[in-house]
């Protein structure tokens, strides 16, 4: 066909654009050049930390430790933490508090609810399932990323779904209980096996996000090795925190703001925090941080293989068996996925490296000393990982790694060059014969 003077002239002007914005209508045009040729695989999102919804339902068993707490007992179930705003409007931190804790029980190696207290992560399934809780962030939760897969004709419950998962456990060893776990992985499994039928039976991506990465890698991990080679196509972690790193300690010591409610301050949260498996799970590895100092005291110093001193130290002795049978064999625990997987991590950014409580006051926020990371994990995490990955996947072509600079651990998938750098993969995965 001719070219036409008006189609001349367009070109013209589009070169003129500047760079990164000829590139993003480029990559539109790919996009949807791609979805009108039908080459789209479905993608499973598996989100950060901060963004599964609850409920809850208290039974006859449930004991309130102020009458106010008892208010919803025997009335079904209800929104634990959806709308933080209604926390702070009846009063109900306190109470959300202890319903939002758990129990270890030493006898099965295993977490379980406050007694009488049932919980659940409703809208499993949905991409549109889980946000985040601040109303002045909506487009974190992979919030922008999903805009950016709308516009790419991914569509909800179609070839987009989501898997939020009960953010106070961790995922499990294969010789490890986990009643949470074992019931999440076989819903994880027949949702990827339900959007493969959906979509004339093509394999599945996987996408997940910080803690959401972790769990991703760890459901593949769990799946026969004929299943996943079946439905999996590939498998995209970005920011993960699959290894250990310094801040996990930070917020067990302090406290965290990833579970916000109004009002309330990371130390006002953090006996909360501290029942949860998802708090230690993540501390930093032996072997990968050997026996520089991570916490330094006046008294003494703090190294990887001596996190059950500290917790001694910080008043935490509960958390030294959990931390012990579950949390640090898991530190020594790597499979090879036998699938594609990409890694996406920023770098260049002032990461927590070591924690400063001179006095050994450990109800006061601690100095820091940084290094380099993503803003949360450290980049010799990253390096273990990566490493792990390639002696294992390498020889296959199976694992590629890739470094953002300037790109911090949530705004990965918020800033619009990183999430465009994302996004290119996603592409590039779909496009990549299996």
């Amino acid at each position: 066909m001719a070219t036409t003077p008006v189609l001349r002239l367009l070109s013209l002007l589009f070169l003129l654009l500047p760079l990164p914005l000829r590139e993003y209508l480029s990559a539109s045009q790919h996009w949807r050049n791609d979805a009108n040729a039908g080459v789209l695989h479905p993608i499973v999102l598996v989100p950060g930390l901060s963004c599964s919804d609850y409920e809850a339902r208290l039974t006859k068993a449930y004991q309130p430790s102020v009458p106010h707490c008892g208010t919803m007992k025997g009335k079904g179930w209800f929104g634990l933490w959806e709308n933080t705003s209604d926390l702070v409007a009846h009063d109900y931190v306190r109470c959300f508090q202890e319903q939002f804790s758990l129990v270890y029980d030493p006898v099965i190696n295993d977490y379980r609810n406050f007694p009488g207290v049932e919980t659940r992560v409703p809208n499993f399934g949905s991409a549109r399932g889980f946000r985040y809780k601040a109303p002045l962030h909506p487009e974190y939760c992979l919030a922008a990323l999903r805009g950016a897969l709308e516009k790419m004709s991914y569509r909800d419950g179609d070839t987009l779904f989501g898997a939020p998962y009960d953010i106070r456990h961790a995922p499990p060893l294969p010789t490890q209980s986990s009643e949470v776990y074992s019931v999440y992985f076989k819903q994880f499994m027949r949702l990827v096996e339900h959007a493969s039928k959906k979509n004339h039976h093509k394999k599945v991506i996987l996408f997940g996000h910080s803690f959401g990465g972790h769990v991703a890698l760890e459901f593949v991990w769990s799946t026969p090795l004929a299943w996943r080679k079946k439905y999996i196509k590939h498998v995209i972690l970005v920011a993960p925190t699959t290894a250990g790193f310094v801040e996990p300690v930070k917020n067990l010591v302090s406290g965290t703001d990833m579970i916000y409610v109004p009002t309330a301050t990371p130390m006002s949260l953090r006996s909360m925090w501290r029942t949860f498996e998802s708090a230690i799970v993540n501390f930093p590895s032996p072997t990968v941080f050997g026996h520089e100092p991570l916490v330094i005291t006046k008294q003494r110093n703090y190294s990887a293989y001596d996190m059950e001193d500290l917790l001694t130290a910080i008043g935490f002795g509960d958390g030294i068996e959990p931390f012990r049978k579950r949390a640090l064999p898991k530190m020594h625990y790597f499979q090879d996925p036998m699938v594609p997987v990409t890694c996406i991590n920023g770098v260049g950014n002032k990461t927590p490296l070591q924690l400063i409580y001179w006095e050994s006051d450990f109800e006061k926020p601690p100095e820091l000393v940084y290094g380099d990371g993503d803003g949360t994990v450290n980049f010799i995490s990253m390096l273990d990982f990566d490493q792990k990955m390639y002696q294992r996947s390498g020889k296959k072509k199976q694992f590629k790694s890739i470094k953002l600079d300037g790109a911090r651990h949530g705004n990965i998938i918020t800033d619009e060059w990183a999430l465009k750098r994302v996004m290119q993969e996603i592409i590039e995965a779909n496009r990549i014969s299996s």
